[in-house]
């Protein structure tokens, strides 16, 4: 991906060498690798914290972006100034398609982390992954992820990584249109098995908004060979059926909340072709 020498976003906030904070359960925290893998099934690339913690719901509207006094190495720093060219990216994209629409995009905020975070939906430590959290509209992201990709997941390469913010995004657009709220007001009538049928859509419609963004993108040129094979490699690598066949060496279907890995590689391709918010109704109708 071209990104060199472009506009940062200015909603960037360097937590990266800060403790996570007081108060709320630290997901992952003791739990040992049988735990710390389930949590990744349920939040790895979007899940909700507030699933799983009992976090207040305050939201903050500050958008400007903290200095940190954390130094990583050139690596880390380059990773950071990347995913913050992403973000800047999406705000483009977004802001004009909710504009088409007669709508009003307002930017989420991008939390960079080491270790732990406090967010609105609880206090949560790497082990989650990336995830969006809807009670203060920020997207929280450990760098180190990125390693997590390429070594565990093996899916490298700079769009790998894009895919994974543009989800996050993805999910703050479904917080815009309410479908976020309609998706979690049914948690409690349904069962956890019909539940889960439902947070599948809800994570294969943020793969398909991912792949609307990186359609804008292509349409900019900013795209390079290979950038689109390494986001449908790592949309596949994360799809539950792959990481509960890694970790267990069996998969559960009805434990499912995020998608198969040829699901979750479909629906961002579907974005990346037709480029339209309505192109990626997952539900069917059935929110409505």
């Amino acid at each position: 991906m071209e990104w060199k020498g472009r506009r940062q976003s200015r909603n960037v906030e360097d937590r990266r060498g800060q403790r996570g904070g007081g108060g709320g359960l630290m997901v992952g925290g003791g739990l040992g690798v049988g735990g710390i893998i389930v949590v990744i099934i349920v939040m790895l690339l979007g899940g909700n914290p507030g699933d799983l913690l009992n976090g207040s719901t305050s939201t903050s509207t500050t958008q400007t972006q903290t200095a940190g006094s954390y130094q990583g190495t050139a690596e880390q720093e380059e990773l950071a100034d990347f995913v913050s060219v992403v973000l800047a990216d999406t705000e483009d994209v977004w802001g004009q398609v909710f504009k088409e629409k007669g709508m009003t995009y307002r930017n989420p905020k991008l939390v960079l982390f080491t270790d732990s975070v406090q967010s609105a939906c609880g206090t949560a430590n790497s082990a989650v992954g990336p995830f969006y959290c809807p009670g203060d509209e920020k997207l929280y992201i450990d760098l180190s992820f990125y390693d997590e990709l390429k070594q565990r997941f093996k899916a490298p390469g700079d769009f790998a990584m894009a895919y994974v913010v543009a989800h996050e995004v993805g999910h703050h657009v479904q917080n815009l249109l309410g479908t976020s709220g309609k998706v979690d007001s049914l948690r409690r009538k349904l069962s956890e098995t019909e539940y889960n049928k439902y947070s599948v859509k809800l994570e294969l419609q943020a793969d398909y908004y991912a792949g609307v963004w990186a359609h804008y993108e292509q349409g900019k040129n900013l795209l390079e060979q290979g950038d689109l094979d390494e986001a449908l490699t790592a949309a596949s690598a994360v799809g539950d059926d792959s990481i509960q066949l890694q970790s267990r060496g069996y998969v559960v279907p009805d434990s499912f909340t995020h998608g198969t890995s040829e699901q979750r590689k479909s629906w961002f391709y579907k974005g990346f072709e037709n480029g339209t918010i309505e192109g990626g109704d997952t539900f069917g109708g059935s929110l409505r």
